[in-house]
């Protein structure tokens, strides 16, 4: 290491002291750079798409956010007033939650726009496509994520799907779980595990409601349902 250090302050000595080995540098950097300039300038000029892509992509995304946050305005004052096919296909004159999904797909506000397409088509008995809208939505919301993966469960459980809905109800529970909302969808839980005939799994359900959640307006309900799973489940394995 020190003689590596000596070499390379002999070096920078010879070129201070010495013009010609100066001379003899520069002249060996500048035909570097001829030799190499096609391949530097492709390296700079990558470089600069690289950002001036990545700037021009923000501002892209940003406006085409505020125009999906305009397109689907009347789209949600529909959705809200209940009138729920012009909410999700649009009135002749402006668009509907679906097509503002798919267009802005990647903005904020198209995201938005699959968390209400997926509601409306659960009200009106859609539930298969209710399932894939809701599962297009991501927030880092954990309430309205939370209640997505329970309208996810909803949906499911209208199918006949109660093994998938159940699971669903649990994930809504565990998603940053809270003492206002974990109980509900833990009810909801057991109750999807009942109409599986999976009494164990259900009794469970109601179980962590009362020890995790004792001050939860669902408690109550949990005991009774908590016995009669279990008294279920015993009955299952007698068989």
């Amino acid at each position: 290491m020190a003689k590596e250090t000596v070499k390379k302050h002999n070096e920078f000595e010879e070129l201070v002291e010495n013009p010609d080995a100066l001379a003899d540098r520069l002249a060996y950097s500048e035909d570097f750079v001829k030799k190499n300039k096609s391949k530097l300038l492709g390296v700079f000029i990558a470089i600069a798409a690289v950002v001036v892509g990545a700037f021009l992509y923000y501002n892209y995304r940003s406006t085409q956010n505020v125009e999906a946050q305009n397109a689907m305005f009347q789209a949600v004052y529909y959705f809200e007033a209940d009138s729920l096919s012009k909410a999700l296909n649009g009135d002749g004159q402006n668009p509907g939650l679906l097509e503002v999904a798919d267009e802005y797909s990647g903005t904020d506000a198209g995201n938005l726009a699959n968390f209400y397409a997926g509601v409306a088509l659960l009200k009106q008995g859609q539930y298969a496509e209710a399932v894939d809208r809701l599962q297009e939505f991501e927030s880092d919301d954990y309430l309205l994520q939370s209640r997505a993966y329970s309208l996810t469960g909803d949906a499911l459980l209208e199918q006949g799907k109660n093994k998938e809905a159940a699971d669903m109800y649990v994930k809504a529970a565990n998603h940053n779980a809270n003492p206002f909302f974990s109980p509900q969808y833990l009810m909801k839980a057991g109750i999807a595990y009942e109409a599986e005939n999976n009494f164990a799994s259900a009794a469970e359900m109601y179980d962590k409601i009362i020890t995790d959640y004792v001050a939860s307006a669902e408690v109550s309900d949990a005991k009774k349902y908590k016995a009669r799973a279990e008294m279920l489940a015993g009955g299952n394995q007698a068989e």
